[in-house]
């Protein structure tokens, strides 16, 4: 993955994370915590690109899991966010159900850690 593709993901994952603050603030919890989920998962990307020279594609989250294992500190950090998110992903685009405010702002609490990780890394890469 270039440094192009690097920058691209972690611009990526701000774009969704700010959307994410946005549908927060105006109670729009399922879309809030969706974006959150998206913005976390263009992290990893951006994170295991800027570390591994590759991202997980494909519906298999377990392997950005594992991808991100892999990528020292800044892997693990966002490892820990999105494995908490994860869960959140099949209720939040295919169930009815709606999401509470607090588990809403908790998703884009992880997500802005996530994209905030993904900046640094970003940053450094050439």
């Amino acid at each position: 993955m270039s440094a192009a593709q690097v920058r691209a993901y972690a611009t990526k994952a701000e774009e969704f994370a700010e959307a994410a603050a946005s549908d927060l603030e105006a109670g729009r919890n399922i879309a809030a915590t969706s974006l959150a989920i998206h913005a976390a998962i263009n992290s990893a990307d951006a994170v295991c690109g800027a570390r591994l020279g590759q991202r997980a594609a494909g519906e298999d989250h377990d392997r950005v899991l594992a991808l991100l294992r892999q990528a020292g500190r800044d892997g693990a950090e966002v490892e820990r966010e999105l494995r908490r998110l994860l869960p959140l992903k099949t209720k939040t685009e295919y169930e009815p159900d709606d999401i509470a405010p607090s588990v809403a702002a908790k998703a884009v609490e992880r997500a802005e850690r996530c994209t905030s990780v993904a900046r640094r890394v970003a940053e450094r890469t050439r």
